[in-house]
């Protein structure tokens, strides 16, 4: 790719125009000779405190914000914007050859994309997913290191997505990642908006800032679909200018979920939008599902699809992996899975099991490390307001002490009754709640649900898959003779 091709959007420049082979902004990376290097500016490090050495290791060209005295500096105002449109033109715009979907919120971002991807999919149209469980292209999965991947990685991924004719992308966007500017120069055919509870504050600082970064999804959307049952969505739907259709569970909007069932398999209702009404079949339990079906429905028929055909297929849609995932036991207790980490998503599981179960509701759960400490106690109350029993216990304590975080997340027990139990080690946790279940019991296991690792010390991450570690405490069980 040439020069002048990749950066006529960006800048002007009068060095001359040259091959590029490669666009990086990641000093560790093995640099390709001829490689364009882009100077950011992070929290620890300054890319541009990097650039000669970039030069040395083969980069001919650097983008910068400053004069570094470089005879090969292009100069722009804002490298961490400027970088994901350079990755767009050198990839050559696959961002242009697809219809991009984007959904924003705190909580439902994996449900509802996952669905939306499964429902475009049985139309018969090729389908990319980006998201927090894995990426997927049709019907082949690629493993993923973060919700939203950097814009290198994007692009990369975009680029192959429309070398393999995908009609549709589905992706989740994450406040980091608007803000981070890694979607600069996407443009979506429709923004949708689930809900805005406690999280990431450890990033953005306040509620405030962590609403305008979800809310940067919607300058560079088409139309945006809202959830109105939400405090912020309402808002967002005073301060956005893109064209906006509304959902609710409980008022009215263009899109309206009437005479709710709930149960422990999944959720019925009558969907109306005004003109016609429909019985809608979700076999994923939970108001909130009823929630994130009617974003789905919204979704596909802001699209153009029949409202019809996309209920029809959600009545045929199996559960997502780690979303109140029931994990095979064959015995007379239930063992569930769910990715739950913030207080409203552990209210919204937990009560959703709670509704529907003869015996005790017993959570297991416990805090990330080196993140939203100010989280921990409401984590704490959540639980145990929605359980009967709790066992506190280890997330990704990253490098904090373990024990710390439990510290943390006991402060929100006071003053509770419901009995509780701490277990540092989660691998023991779950064998304790297994070995100790009785009958009719359901218990939650909370926090890392389509998550197959565990991040300890110094960033090591280790094999973790509860499933794995249930199917072992169940042997141990048969192998007592239990």
């Amino acid at each position: 790719m040439k020069l002048y091709d990749i950066i006529k959007d960006v800048a002007k420049t009068s060095l001359p125009d040259m091959e590029i082979s490669d666009v990086t902004s990641d000093t560790r990376k093995a640099v390709k000779a001829g490689s364009m290097f882009v100077c950011i500016k992070g929290k620890t490090f300054d890319g541009h405190d990097a650039a000669k050495d970039m030069i040395e290791k083969g980069c001919t060209v650097v983008v910068c914000e400053r004069d570094l005295g470089l005879d090969c500096q292009i100069i722009v105002e804002n490298t961490r914007e400027a970088f994901p449109l350079l990755c767009a033109a050198f990839f050559g715009h696959p961002e242009k050859e697809l219809t991009l979907i984007g959904v924003t919120g705190t909580n439902g971002k994996t449900t509802i994309t996952t669905v939306i991807k499964k429902v475009l999919s049985s139309f018969g149209c090729k389908v990319g997913l980006i998201g927090t469980c894995q990426n997927e292209i049709g019907d082949d999965v690629y493993p993923t290191a973060r919700t939203t991947p950097e814009p290198y990685d994007l692009y990369e991924l975009f680029r192959k997505m429309a070398d393999e004719k995908c009609d549709y992308v589905v992706m989740e966007a994450s406040s980091q990642g608007l803000e981070q500017k890694r979607l600069s120069g996407c443009h979506y055919k429709v923004g949708v908006f689930t809900n805005l509870t406690q999280d990431h504050l450890d990033v953005h600082g306040t509620m405030e800032n962590y609403y305008q970064a979800k809310k940067i999804l919607f300058t560079i959307s088409d139309n945006a679909i809202i959830n109105i049952d939400d405090e912020y969505g309402r808002r967002y739907l005073k301060e956005i200018s893109c064209p906006a259709k509304t959902y609710s569970c409980c008022t009215k909007a263009d899109f309206r979920a009437e005479d709710i069932l709930l149960s422990a398999s999944g959720v019925k209702y009558v969907f109306t939008d005004g003109k016609i009404k429909h019985n809608v079949s979700f076999n994923m339990p939970g108001l909130f599902n009823v929630s994130n079906s009617l974003a789905v429905i919204a979704c596909c028929e802001t699209l153009g699809f029949d409202v019809d055909k996309t209920i029809r297929a959600l009545g045929t849609m199996q559960g997502v992996r780690g979303r109140a995932e029931i994990v095979p036991t064959g015995r007379d207790f239930t063992v569930i899975c769910d990715y739950a980490h913030t207080p409203d998503a552990l209210v919204n599981v937990l009560s959703a099991i709670k509704n529907s179960a003869s015996g005790k509701v017993k959570c297991l759960f416990g805090c990330g490390g080196n993140r939203d400490a100010s989280k921990r106690s409401l984590m704490a109350a959540a639980a145990a307001d929605n359980a009967d029993f709790l066992i506190v216990t280890s997330d990704n304590p990253r490098n904090e002490d373990p024990q710390d975080i439990i510290n943390d997340v006991l402060v929100g027990l006071e003053g509770k009754t419901t009995p509780y139990i701490t277990i540092v080690d989660r691998r023991e946790a779950i064998h304790w709640a297994i070995h100790h279940a009785e009958k009719d019991d359901i218990i939650v296991l909370a926090g890392k649900g389509h998550e197959d690792y565990q991040i300890l010390a110094g960033g090591v991450k280790i094999h973790f898959d509860e499933r794995e570690v249930v199917a072992d405490a169940l042997k141990e069980l048969e192998a007592e003779g239990r």
